[in-house]
């Protein structure tokens, strides 16, 4: 029987300790592979990308989240990015014949050890939320750490699993299952933070722009910049999101300097930005010469 592998991509509040950066990039090979990872200095985040079977991904990450218990203390640390907990995400998303239930299982026996073996709260969110409400990590995170406490005291959002209070330097954790996030900045020419934070809150779903995108403005590195998660390309993809903010930015009278990936993105992302650029609406990825050399 073919291995069932699961995707991770683990967002952890720490992108100016490169030492820090380093070590759990060690914890994550020593487990599972290892694909990408990167670090923000700016957004004080890192963005971890593994894959591996439920057992492994179950004992790396496990690892990676007691590392961070004794390494990342969230009561002094600053960046640009909301994060409830020193491991703030930890999604799993099925590759292959891996169905969601798998992944979702996962998010629930990884959910019940963090809480009972690390006293830390955990909240499933997405496919693995056993509440309405925190199906959208856009809402479990709201308030971050520093409002963690007086949200936990309120009974709808007592946690799945771990103490009802925050861990005092940890805080807490999101583990669920999901469909492929796109995780795309587009960087502006300009250092006006508010002329990105108009620019995403009008192309977000939220506010009644495009679906399964969400949308934040940063000023990073002195740069106004969009940041945008693309929760399904296949109803929104990399192409119109960009002629989107592109279209924004010109009423504002102001241009795009240039835009980054962060993380990896399934193939069949980057072929339909081709397709769509191009007119070329059959193209396959047996056309790419490298899909045969593969």
């Amino acid at each position: 029987m073919a291995e069932k592998l699961i995707e991770s991509v683990i967002n952890i509040s720490e992108g100016q300790r490169p030492e820090v950066v380093a070590s759990l990039a060690e914890i994550f090979r020593a487990g599972a592979r290892l694909l990408d990872y990167s670090a923000d200095y700016c957004h004080n985040r890192s963005v971890f990308t593994l894959v591996g079977d439920a057992d492994a991904l179950l004992e790396t990450v496990f690892a990676a989240v007691s590392y961070a218990v004794a390494n990342i203390d969230l009561r002094r640390h600053q960046g640009e990015h909301p994060r409830i907990g020193a491991v703030d995400v930890i999604p799993f998303i099925p590759l292959g014949g891996t169905r969601m239930t798998d992944c979702i299982d996962l998010a629930r026996r990884l959910g019940e050890r963090i809480g009972r073996e690390l006293a830390i709260p955990v909240y499933l969110y997405q496919e693995a939320a056993t509440r309405q409400e925190r199906c959208n990590l856009s809402e479990v995170r709201r308030g971050q750490f520093e409002g963690l406490a007086a949200k936990m005291a309120r009974p709808a959002w007592q946690p799945d699993f771990g103490p009802a209070e925050p861990h005092p330097s940890f805080g807490a954790v999101a583990i669920g299952a999901r469909f492929f996030l796109v995780a795309y900045n587009i960087n502006l020419a300009v250092n006006d933070v508010d002329q990105a934070k108009r620019i995403a809150k009008k192309i977000r779903e939220a506010d009644g722009g495009l679906a399964k995108v969400k949308a934040l403005g940063f000023l990073v590195d002195g740069r106004a910049q969009v940041s945008i998660n693309l929760t399904d390309y296949r109803q929104t993809g990399l192409l119109e999101v960009y002629r989107a903010v592109e279209q924004e930015a010109a009423r504002l009278g102001i241009e795009i300097a240039n835009s980054e990936l962060i993380g990896l993105l399934p193939q069949r992302a980057i072929l339909d930005v081709a397709a769509a650029a191009l007119a070329l609406p059959g193209l396959t990825k047996e056309q790419i010469l490298e899909h045969w050399l593969d």
